[in-house]
């Protein structure tokens, strides 16, 4: 999964760095405002991304990791409604 995360997410960051040196490079030679749309749309792109990248999948874990100490873990793990094998 993370490898798919991380393709996504240098997939859609091709895209910005495309958009932005392309609308600057010729597309503002032939139109003003279609290069700066292009920079607009390029600069959503990377919160998306960071989103993207970052997204926890439900077979991912993260910070609920299990600590080591065995009665925390429990209590966590009640409140959570999850149960322990």
């Amino acid at each position: 999964m993370y490898a798919r995360r991380r393709r996504g997410y240098f997939l859609m960051m091709g895209v910005c760095i495309v958009l932005f040196v392309s609308a600057w490079a010729f597309v503002r030679l032939w139109s003003m405002p279609a290069a700066i749309a292009m920079c607009v749309v390029a600069m959503v792109i990377p919160p998306i991304a960071a989103m993207v990248a970052n997204r926890r999948g439900p077979d991912d874990r993260w910070w609920d990791d299990p600590s080591g100490d065995p009665k925390s873990d429990e209590w966590w793990d009640e409140l959570d409604g999850k149960k322990r094998h």
